[in-house]
């Protein structure tokens, strides 16, 4: 019972579910249409992972101080999350639609190539996932929402 006590937690969670929930109406308005997986997706607007890891760190610095080792430990882990969310799986997801375009484009010879005498068959790949990782204003308002979350439920709930 102790872990649904666990104020840290629970706002890290929440802050989640939100942002994941909240990309739904967000990507409605800006394209016109539902978009449901963005409920599981990753990248998007806001960041979720932004979201959980400053809801935590301001969780834990509301109940622990600026001063105590677990807020110094997890600023670092947000820092680094943070980082790789705008960096590594962004660049990564890039990427991918660079591959997804050159596929698309060999699929199209492949098809243009079928009057040639047939050597062998080509199979249809699957393409890559390219909403990898973050912008940096997906990031600064994925944490945002993840402070500002976590205030709210502190002062609501202690």
């Amino acid at each position: 019972m102790e872990l649904f006590s666990n104020f840290p937690l629970g706002a890290a969670l929440f802050s989640i579910f939100f942002a994941q929930f909240v990309k739904v109406p967000i990507s409605l308005i800006a394209t016109k249409k539902i978009d449901w997986s963005l409920l599981t997706s990753t990248g998007g607007m806001p960041s979720s992972h932004s979201g959980a890891v400053t809801a935590l760190s301001t969780a834990i610095a509301l109940q622990e101080g600026l001063s105590s080792p677990l807020f110094a430990i997890s600023v670092i882990f947000g820092v680094i999350v943070m980082f790789d969310a705008t960096g590594i799986r962004y660049h990564a997801g890039e990427q991918a639609t660079v591959l997804n375009w050159l596929v698309a484009e060999f699929n199209k010879f492949v098809e243009e190539a079928k009057a040639l005498p047939k050597k062998e068959s080509f199979e249809r790949r699957k393409e890559l996932k390219e909403l990898l990782g973050h912008k940096p204003i997906e990031v600064f308002f994925g944490a945002l929402t993840g402070i500002l979350l976590t205030l709210l439920l502190y002062y609501l709930l202690y």
